[in-house]
C-alpha cells in the first residue's frame, strides 16, 4: 500500500480530521489484486473476466459496441436515446480524427478546444455545463436531452466541416474553428428558444431522464390495464 497511497486528511467519526491511506479506483483495484484472502476472490475473478473482455474487443471493436448498447439500456436509456447517443460518438471521432490531421494534442488541447465549442453553443464553459446538471465525474453527453445531443452533434460537425475547409495550421486557427462551429449551433439553439419560449439546455441529467422514462412506461402499462378492463 505504501508504494501507491496517498494520505489525506479526512473526517472520523469523531468530528476531527486525520490523515488517512487513499487511493484512486486503478490503486484500490490493484490493492485487492494483492490481497491474499478468498474474500478478494471474487473481486480478482471479476478483474479477470474484464481483462479478458477487453483483449476480445480489442480483436472485435464490435464487441465494444455491443457491450456500450448493454450498458446503457441497463441504466434505463431509451433505444432512440441510444441510436442518437452513438451516431455522437462517430461525430466526436470524426473531429478529433480532423483535430490530429491539424496537430492537435490530445489532452490539454482536446480539452481548450471542447471548452471553446461548448461555450459557444450553449453560453457554458464544459465545467459550468456539468454544474448546472449537477454533474461531478460523469460524462456531459451521456447526461444530455435528445435536442442537446443534437446541438452538440451539430456543432462538432459544422466544427469538423469549416476545419477541413480552411486546413488550420496553427492552435490559435483551431480555436477560431472551434469558436466559429460552436456559434453555428448556438445560433440554432436560440432560434430553438425563440420559436418554442423555453431553454433548451436543461438541469435533467440521467437519473431524470431514465425516471421520466419509467413513468411514461408505467402510465402506457395502465391505459392497457384500463382499456383490458
Amino acid at each position: 500500500m505504501v508504494t501507491i497511497c496517498h494520505q489525506l486528511k479526512m473526517k472520523a467519526d469523531d468530528g476531527k480530521f486525520y490523515k488517512t491511506d487513499v487511493a484512486n479506483s486503478k490503486g484500490i483495484l490493484r490493492i485487492i489484486q494483492s490481497v491474499p484472502s478468498k474474500k478478494a476472490e471474487f473481486f480478482k475473478m471479476w478483474l479477470a473476466k474484464v481483462g479478458a473482455e477487453r483483449i476480445d474487443e480489442t480483436i472485435d471493436p464490435e464487441l465494444a459496441i455491443n457491450r456500450a448498447l448493454k450498458t446503457y439500456l441497463s441504466k434505463g436509456y431509451s433505444p432512440t436515446w441510444i441510436n442518437q447517443r452513438l451516431q455522437a460518438i462517430q461525430v466526436r471521432k470524426d473531429l478529433t480524427d480532423e483535430w490530429d490531421r491539424r496537430g492537435v494534442q490530445e489532452g490539454k488541447e482536446y480539452a481548450i478546444l471542447t471548452n471553446e465549442i461548448t461555450k459557444a453553443w450553449s453560453g457554458m464553459t464544459t465545467r459550468q455545463y456539468k454544474e448546472h446538471k449537477g454533474l461531478k465525474k460523469e460524462n456531459l453527453r451521456d447526461n444530455m436531452s435528445m435536442l442537446e445531443l443534437t446541438l452538440n452533434q451539430l456543432e462538432e460537425a459544422t466544427t469538423a466541416e469549416i476545419s477541413k475547409e480552411k486546413q488550420p495550421q496553427t492552435f490559435r486557427e483551431n480555436v477560431e474553428v472551434a469558436n466559429s462551429g460552436g456559434i453555428v449551433a448556438g445560433n440554432a439553439r436560440k432560434d430553438i428558444e425563440k420559436r418554442t419560449g423555453k431553454p433548451v439546455i436543461t438541469k435533467m441529467n440521467a437519473l431524470d431522464f431514465a425516471k421520466l422514462l419509467t413513468n411514461v412506461i408505467e402510465n402506457e402499462s395502465g391505459k392497457v390495464d384500463e382499456d383490458n378492463d
